[in-house]
């Protein structure tokens, strides 16, 4: 009975109408589960999944147990991920470009060096993630990557804040809640409305980016390059503007929130 009303609860969260729930899905699943840690393929199924797909019929994961699999260096690119479960999941060096990841589970996953240029990562569960030297160019993140690592990723022209046109459900946006985005290459990505509290961007390269709205507070902002950075209406509460580069061409400074609460020495 506690089995089936668990998966009962997962199949609802994963529906498509239950989309503004999905980042706030945690609280409701046992993550220890088989239904989260378990693989229903090896990796040889993967891989001959893999084979047999072609540009018109994509590889499609939709739902699948994938948990704990290494499928380190394999080529996903354009596969249908949508919903699948990829929790500690080794995709270390994997292509991804174009994959459809909606609503999949990539609980503490290592993408480490991964490549998902263009990829979609909608109501994404990836809360602790490895993602260092990542390729998220492109992409569409709205996804729950609390507490994960960025190191030296590429978010360059990636769509994580919020799309008003698609906000019918809630407020979906990327939330990087603690992140490590040390290094991360942000030139024009928008991150409008995306929650950055305590997040680390030592060294972050921000050039043209948006971040209108979103949420700073406490993050560590030290040797960042903002040149035409907007920052309109972002919140500044408590985080660390220690020797910026560009600061004086960066967009909307002076309309930022809380500005007096920076921490600048």
């Amino acid at each position: 009975m506690k089995r089936a009303m668990g998966t009962a609860m997962l199949c609802f969260g994963l529906a498509a109408t239950a989309a503004a729930l999905a980042q706030d899905m945690m609280r409701y699943i046992d993550l220890s589960s088989p239904e989260m840690t378990s693989a229903e393929m090896t990796r040889g199924d993967v891989e001959t999944a893999l084979n047999k797909a072609t540009g018109a019929a994509p590889a499609d994961f939709t739902g699948k147990r994938l948990s704990g699999l290494d499928l380190s260096g394999l080529n996903l690119s354009g596969a249908i991920l949508r919903a699948a479960r990829l929790n500690k999941t080794k995709l270390a060096g994997a292509r991804l470009d174009r994959a459809v990841l909606d609503q999949a589970w990539l609980v503490e996953a290592d993408l480490t060096g991964a490549s998902l240029k263009g990829a979609t990562l909608f109501a994404s569960q990836m809360p602790r993630a490895h993602l260092d030297g990542v390729d998220l160019s492109e992409a569409r993140v709205a996804a729950d990557l609390t507490g994960a690592s960025l190191v030296g990723a590429s978010i360059a022209n990636a769509h994580l804040g919020v799309d008003m046109r698609n906000q019918s459900m809630g407020l979906m946006r990327a939330v990087l809640k603690s992140a490590n985005l040390e290094r991360v290459n942000a030139r024009g990505a928008d991150m409008s409305r995306v929650d950055l509290e305590f997040a680390s961007l030592k060294g972050a390269d921000l050039t043209g980016a948006s971040l209108k709205g979103a949420d700073l507070g406490g993050a560590d902002l030290t040797g960042v390059t903002v040149v035409d950075t907007d920052f309109d209406g972002a919140d500044l509460a408590s985080a660390k503007l220690i020797a910026p580069i560009g600061l004086d061409k960066a967009k909307n400074f002076d309309t930022a929130k809380n500005r007096e609460r920076l921490i600048r020495r």
